[in-house]
């Protein structure tokens, strides 16, 4: 991870992930990520993600500082909100704390501590 500095570390507090007028996760067991001068992204652990509402994409990208991420849309009454989501699923060592989490595009979806 040479060049990048990546934190990982508890977001306190409850959060939310909402889209389309529906909550579709909440947790107490957040993750924030914070890389460079990115904006903190915060990771909702799987187990605590709406899966009934999250279908696999076939967009995979690649970080080379965290590993291949794969993406999902949120399935909604209107249809697709595509890609949406991501997961590493196999993260790089140095950020091994967000394996089983999954972080929702801001554009794309609502996160907020509540």
């Amino acid at each position: 991870m040479a060049g990048r500095q990546i934190v990982v570390r508890r977001a306190p507090g409850t959060w939310v992930m909402r889209a389309a007028g529906a909550v579709l996760g909440e947790t107490r067991a957040a993750l924030e990520l914070v890389e460079g001068d990115y904006p903190p992204v915060i990771y909702f652990p799987r187990a605590d993600a709406g899966w009934a509402f999250l279908e696999r994409s076939t967009l995979v990208t690649t970080c080379p500082w965290k590993g291949q991420a794969a993406h999902f849309h949120i399935a909604e009454r209107g249809g697709l909100i595509e890609n949406a989501a991501w997961s590493y699923e196999v993260p790089d060592p140095a950020v091994s704390a967000i394996r089983e989490h999954i972080a929702f595009y801001p554009d794309k979806a609502t996160v907020e501590r509540i």
